[in-house]
């Protein structure tokens, strides 16, 4: 049976680049233990054995147009404590965002190689 979700995975084309956004923006710290592996990468701990690994490997669908709303995209789901402080933290770094259609307190961001996020304010 499946008890968890472990990590998921983002290709990057940019690993400086997209470490300023998920280190600079969302406040993410990478994991000191990634192994040695035979592509760069970094991973990032989000939750007690819970992780998002950014692959800095080729990106089979590049040029491939994705929807304009994360929602209708494939994505990850993730929960923040204060929805409006993760809000103002885009703005200043100038990341567009997307409210949740469905009316709950979320929004929805690319990141810099255009993966969906989806954050939902959890207290």
């Amino acid at each position: 049976m499946i008890t968890g979700i472990l990590h998921t995975s983002f290709l990057i084309a940019d690993l400086i680049r997209a470490r300023a956004f998920y280190e600079g923006v969302l406040g993410l710290q990478p994991d000191p233990n990634r192994p040695v592996m035979s592509f760069e990468g970094v991973w990032y701990n989000v939750a007690v054995n819970q992780q998002i690994h950014l692959l800095l490997l080729p990106n089979p669908e590049a040029g491939l147009q994705r929807p304009a709303h994360g929602g209708r995209d494939r994505h990850i789901a993730l929960a923040v404590s204060e929805i409006a402080q993760l809000m103002a933290r885009l703005d200043q770094a100038g990341v567009a965002y997307t409210l949740s259609q469905s009316g709950r307190r979320a929004v929805f961001c690319r990141d810099p190689d255009g993966n969906a996020l989806e954050f939902i304010e959890k207290n």
